[in-house]
């Protein structure tokens, strides 16, 4: 069972300040673009799956179950499987996806690089990794993710406000494109090759 089975129904309500501030901006800014065969890594309640643009076929998977089942009641006007399963071993088979996509995953996976080497795995040669993440923050930022950290983990139980995901997604051997930072360098879309 997931730490989210139980924070499912309040979730996106939990999220909407963020969402409203930022992150919708930000989500609508990357997730039309995608096409082909796109797996939306932690899709949880399907925030995103309603900004596919029709020229994506997503599977969306994520290891909370009760969050799989808000997903599945989003309208989408693209193919969609929802799939339950643990990032850190993919039931895939290698280079199967053209993209690989996720937005707020890697503060809570266990071991956030093998989900990403699972996710480097996955994707065909020149495939495409997409990331919005919140991460250990730059200067202020930096202050105030460490200094929260503690009391966030021992809350959530799950989630890193303080990981360093830009250098772990080039650790596992992608290659680094882009990055934005946003709000302190908390909040950064990071795109990369795999």
């Amino acid at each position: 069972m997931s730490v989210f089975d139980s924070i499912s129904s309040l979730y996106d309500r939990g999220m909407l300040p963020l969402e409203l501030l930022l992150l919708r901006r930000l989500r609508q800014q990357i997730f039309p673009a995608l096409r082909g065969a796109v797996l939306e890594l932690g899709v949880g309640t399907g925030v995103n799956l309603s900004l596919y643009n029709g020229h994506a076929d997503v599977i969306g998977f994520d290891a909370s179950a009760e969050m799989l089942s808000w997903a599945a009641r989003r309208d989408t006007c693209t193919p969609l499987r929802l799939v339950q399963g643990d990032a850190q071993r993919l039931p895939f088979a290698d280079r199967h996806f053209d993209i690989v996509a996720a937005s707020l995953l890697f503060c809570s996976v266990a071991d956030p690089a093998q989900g990403l080497a699972e996710a480097r795995r996955v994707l065909r040669q020149g495939g495409r990794l997409m990331l919005l993440e919140h991460v250990r923050g730059r200067g202020l930022g930096r202050c105030l993710t460490d200094l929260l950290h503690p009391a966030w983990h021992a809350w959530s139980q799950s989630c890193h406000l303080n990981r360093e995901t830009v250098r772990t997604v080039s650790q596992v051997g992608f290659d680094v494109q882009r990055v934005e930072r946003h709000v302190l360098g908390i909040f950064q879309v990071i795109e990369a090759l795999g």
